[in-house]
């Protein structure tokens, strides 16, 4: 008998074994993607071999950090599928991961960006980008849906302000 009193689940549903296997292709995808700049570290399915933050830690689907010695964190990935999207997923892996003080990236599934989108919002969770994925049959494409500025900016400048027309000036001939 196992003993599993230390295994920290994530609270996500657990996901249908076809969802799970996309879920799994997208991360190896993105691992050879991220590889380019970053050292890559993975937490496939229920595999949790790189921990980040805590204590306890928690296992994003994949941990970017520097090449050198330090290993330092630069940033974390979480894939969802459509199942994962939900409140209860958002408010505890996405608002860990977004307070990490590193950029967070997400990848939802093309259908799936509102909602990622409005849990986002309404949790108050700061995502440096925002991605959708789409399968066409062995391929699979990723799309930027959202990227937030480099510079984090105080919340009321946030939104666009139009610019005011300028103001023709009248001169009077004496």
């Amino acid at each position: 008998h196992v003993h599993t009193s230390e295994v920290v689940l994530s609270p996500i549903l657990v996901r249908p074994v076809r969802e799970q296997l996309e879920h799994d292709r997208v991360i190896r995808l993105l691992q050879a993607k991220y590889k380019r700049k970053f050292e890559t570290a993975i937490n496939p399915g229920h595999e949790q071999t790189a921990g980040v933050g805590g204590p306890p830690p928690w296992f994003p689907d994949l941990v970017l950090q520097s090449s050198e010695k330090s290993r330092k964190l630069l940033g974390v990935v979480e894939v969802e599928t459509t199942e994962s999207i939900n409140h209860l997923e958002a408010m505890s892996q996405w608002g860990a991961f977004s307070r990490l003080r590193v950029p967070f990236h997400l990848y939802v599934p093309a259908g799936s960006v509102d909602s990622a989108r409005r849990l986002c919002t309404d949790l108050q969770i700061s995502v440096a980008e925002l991605w959708s994925y789409n399968a066409f049959g062995d391929q699979i494409r990723f799309t930027l849906v959202h990227r937030a500025n480099s510079e984090p900016e105080p919340k009321a400048a946030s939104k666009p302000v139009k610019a005011a027309a300028p103001v023709p000036t009248v001169r009077k001939n004496s």
